[in-house]
């Protein structure tokens, strides 16, 4: 998979309601002892991470992750923009990730999430 396709799998999985589908999105780009880390959560492995989605969208619920910036990469290491929009379409959060992407191109290994526009 493509890495831009890779990203936007992983975005889409942050905005589906179907806990299954959201599941499989995941599979699709996940490493089996991927981590994710915001401000808020580190969480460890697909499980971890897919409850803690749910938490989110529990809380907005309808809400979206759109990714809002190219996917910049070099040496395995991929960053890109987003923002969160509800289900009326208002703008959320806003943040940056960075992402470590496996040896082959195919696996997302880590994400660090900084929320918020960057400090000038």
């Amino acid at each position: 998979m493509e890495l831009t396709a890779l990203i936007d799998t992983y975005c889409q999985a942050w905005s589906e309601a179907s806990p299954q589908r959201r599941a499989e999105l995941i599979a699709r780009v996940w490493a089996p002892a991927a981590s994710y880390t915001d401000p808020t959560v580190h969480a460890l492995g697909s499980s971890e991470l897919l409850a803690h989605i749910a938490k989110v969208l529990a809380r907005r619920p309808g809400s979206r992750v759109v990714r809002t910036s190219q996917v910049d990469e070099h040496h395995g290491v991929a960053r890109f923009a987003w923002r969160a929009v509800d289900a009326g379409g208002n703008e959320l959060p806003e943040g940056i990730d960075i992402a470590f992407i496996s040896a082959d191109g195919t696996r997302i290994e880590r994400i660090i999430g900084f929320f918020g526009p960057l400090s000038r």
